[in-house]
């Protein structure tokens, strides 16, 4: 059913044919039949395919076309006839407008499903792969006040007022908060109270367009095992007056606030954070418990934003590679060495491999915090540094960024030929290209795949694929 008159919306009045109503600006009715990889909705409207975000499975919705293409559409929702068994109440009043969040409106097991769906589809549609043991996702008893890092960028009202929060869904405008019901919850006295403390400094908001004003991000970072606390500005220049006070204020004020950093990023860019950070008061990082080990993390750091899932998706790993203490392994993309402490107290030899300078002396100041001598960490992109080593791993760990590995490194380790390969990925598509990549002629097989929902409320998943060399190959 569609609706010729968009004035009327509760009037569906005669319907038209299908072509009539492809245009952007019409309203046409939609049964949301699955849901994509990205979050949104998606149905059908006649042959073509209507992709709605703020919609799950079950509901039936008026759609306005925004935008439209010959076989496919985005809309989003005018009028919500029937509501979907999977929907509930967003924990958060701007939900439906901050783009921090897809799925707050999702009940959390469809959330798990259809995060698991993705994986399947993945491994099946791209990687070609059949009856693969996809387990049920790590999932969390609460999925909110989970995030134990934020950045915001900062911006000013039309009044003059300090405004901190994310971007509306589909646009640069900003949705101001106080509080976020998915960071954890210590955070928000900051949250609120630093963007009055900005204001009553008179300190500048930087303005993207004009490449003008200061302060362009507030960053809050915390320990979620210690409750240690790291506030973090990211301005264009450094030259803030007060600076010094203020930090020591809030240190004064906020009792697990260990240190106050100036992050200086003056470039033209959508980045965030610049080469340069400079501690302004306190601490230059904050102290982390991760499955018992020590860590020091920095205020930009990378480490995953959920700790108690990426423990529980680490206990996984550990227990099955059931190390014996005799085993050189590798990690790929090692960071600041999360993933590679936790293996290396349990093996003979680790060696982890990273590109950023700054993650390799994080990780060796880490290795040194937990007394562990038999792990090496060395500078460089693992396209070169694999092959480089001078020793045959039995286990390499893999967690390249989004876009997967390169496929150099794929053929290194098919040329390597270690007996156990976990890739650890946040996306499923990238990932089901690399495991075909490496089961192509039967060298390697595809064990089984763990998700663990590091980020609920969204529509991201993270994964464990276990992959073993085939006993003839062997």
């Amino acid at each position: 059913m569609t609706i010729s008159d968009p004035q009327l919306p509760s009037d569906l009045g005669s319907i038209s044919p299908v072509t009539d109503l492809w245009r952007q600006g019409e309203l046409v009715e939609v049964d949301i039949t699955d849901i994509t990889e990205g979050g949104d909705g998606v149905g059908r409207f006649g042959e073509r395919v209507v992709f709605v975000p703020d919609t799950v499975t079950g509901d039936r919705a008026i759609v306005r076309l925004i935008r439209t293409k010959p076989t496919y559409a985005n809309g989003k929702v005018h009028e919500l006839l029937e509501r979907s068994p999977h929907r509930i109440r967003p924990s958060c009043i701007v939900a439906d407008k901050c783009g921090g969040c897809q799925w707050q409106h999702v009940d959390y097991d469809y959330q798990l499903e259809a995060k698991r769906n993705q994986i399947v589809q993945a491994l099946e549609r791209i990687g070609g792969f059949k009856g693969v043991a996809v387990d049920a996702v790590l999932n969390v008893s609460e999925p909110l006040a989970y995030r134990n890092k934020v950045t915001y960028p900062l911006t000013r009202s039309a009044t003059g007022q300090v405004q901190a929060g994310y971007y509306q869904k589909g646009s640069h405008q900003l949705i101001n908060l106080n509080q976020c019901p998915i960071q954890d919850p210590r955070l928000n006295p900051l949250l609120a109270e630093v963007k009055l403390d900005i204001q009553k400094r008179g300190w500048g908001i930087y303005d993207e367009k004009l490449h003008r004003g200061k302060v362009r991000h507030l960053s809050l970072r915390i320990g979620r095992h210690t409750g240690e606390i790291l506030l973090t500005l990211v301005c264009k220049d450094a030259n803030l007056v007060g600076l010094n006070d203020q930090a020591q204020d809030w240190l004064d004020r906020y009792p697990n606030l260990v240190g106050v950093s100036l992050n200086v990023n003056g470039a033209k860019t959508n980045g965030i954070f610049g080469k340069e950070t400079r501690c302004i008061a306190g601490q230059p990082h904050l102290h982390e418990r991760f499955l018992g080990l020590k860590f020091q993390i920095l205020p930009d750091t990378f480490f995953q934003v959920h700790t108690e899932q990426a423990e529980a998706l680490m206990k996984v790993i550990l227990d099955q590679l059931d190390l014996k203490g005799t085993e050189t392994f590798v990690d790929a993309y090692s960071g600041i060495g999360t993933l590679t402490l936790p293996i290396a107290k349990r093996v003979k030899t680790a060696i982890g491999l990273e590109v950023q300078p700054e993650a390799v002396e994080q990780a060796c100041r880490n290795a040194e915090l937990n007394q562990l001598e038999n792990v090496t960490f060395l500078t460089g992109t693992v396209e070169t540094g694999l092959p480089a080593l001078e020793i045959e791993p039995d286990i390499v760990l893999l967690d390249p960024p989004r876009k997967g590995c390169d496929s150099s490194v794929i053929e290194t380790l098919r040329l390597m030929k270690p007996e156990r390969i976990v890739y650890v990925s946040c996306n499923p598509a990238t990932l089901a290209r690399d495991l075909k990549l490496f089961c192509v002629d039967g060298e390697y097989e595809l064990q089984r795949v763990q998700p663990a929902d590091f980020f609920p409320q969204t529509a991201h998943i993270e994964c464990a694929a276990f992959l073993k060399r085939t006993e003839d190959k062997v």
